[in-house]
């Protein structure tokens, strides 16, 4: 189970936030346990105006709608997927624009960030989230008597822990991000007295990239060296990350191409198509004509990325 200490990383219990505590990953996202803050919100459109609280809030004892949107919001770099092992921590940068209306940014207690979910808003599968909130910088700031427009540039990363975060079957496409901000206004994150006082916004369904398995391909011809007209064996493996057992296991029934590039070239050409067996083994037989290198290449699907196997270099005599 994954237990992070966070800074300013807002998971609520209900309605009461923990901000610095230890958390399970279990609980992070659709569970009584663990809403996250985006959940918290429960909105996209922020309220408007001065008045930070109205008595309609105060009734119904919830988070008031925060006078807080988001735009220009970007997940890693605008690349179309993240790729993921079995150990190693990997940090999706992101970054967003932030305009708040007569709210105090530079409380201690406003906290805002971005998490990746997957599956629908209501009830996501899984939640990805930064081990420290955003970090932001004011661009621009208009004043008048009615209302303060605060304009920040905000970045952080989401940090995924493949041993914790995440099931096979959250790989592929249906991820999206959500920006948010939450101000406590000195209520207690861990126990507030008074949850009609914290506010809360978030801008849900907007693009992610994929989350993908992380792939290795290895080749291995042989004999080495060979005559020339004499047979080679070309075998290797396409495995990719099993994100619930914490290892590389074998992805069977893939098309894979088996790929050779001339000494002295620099293109590889398609010889023949093989498909994974049923532990992702790969092996076929080629007459060596001329000195070169080998290699399987897999074009990749929507939960794997493609990878191509380090060519393995034969030498004809």
């Amino acid at each position: 189970m994954r237990i992070r200490a966070t800074a300013a990383v807002a998971v609520v219990c209900g309605v009461a936030a923990l901000t610095g505590a230890a958390m399970p990953a279990a609980q992070a996202a659709g569970t009584p346990g663990g809403t996250r803050p985006w959940q918290l919100a429960g909105h996209n459109t922020p309220a408007t105006g001065k008045s930070a609280f109205t008595a309609a809030a105060a009734t119904a004892k919830t988070p008031y709608p925060l006078a807080v949107t988001f735009s220009n919001v970007k997940v890693a770099g605008g690349k179309s997927a993240v790729t993921v092992g079995t150990s190693a921590i990997v940090h999706v940068p992101y970054s967003f624009t932030l305009t708040a209306t007569n709210v105090d940014i530079s409380a201690s207690d406003f906290v805002v960030g971005l998490d990746l979910y997957h599956g629908s808003v209501a009830a996501p599968s899984a939640d990805l989230y930064g081990d420290r909130p955003a970090t932001c910088s004011v661009t621009s700031s208009m004043s008048s008597p009615e209302k303060v427009v605060t304009v920040e540039t905000c970045k952080g990363t989401v940090d995924v822990y493949p041993k914790y975060d995440l099931a096979n079957s959250d790989a592929g496409t249906s991820w999206h991000s959500v920006a948010w901000a939450v101000a406590y206004n000195g209520q207690n994150p861990g126990k507030p007295s008074d949850i009609s006082k914290i506010g809360a916004a978030s801008l849900t369904g907007q693009r992610s990239p994929a989350v993908q398995r992380l792939s290795r391909l290895t080749v291995n011809a042989a004999p080495e060296p060979v005559k020339k007209g004499r047979t080679l064996t070309i075998t290797g493996s396409l495995t990719r990350a099993n994100w619930e057992a914490h290892k590389y296991a074998g992805y069977t029934g893939q098309k894979v191409k088996l790929q050779f590039r001339k000494k002295g070239s620099s293109t590889y050409t398609t010889l023949k198509t093989l498909t994974t067996d049923s532990h992702g083994n790969l092996r076929t037989t080629y007459k060596a004509t001329t000195d070169g290198y080998w290699r399987y290449s897999f074009a990749g699907t929507s939960t794997t990325p493609a990878v191509s196997a380090a060519g393995d270099y034969v030498d004809v005599k």
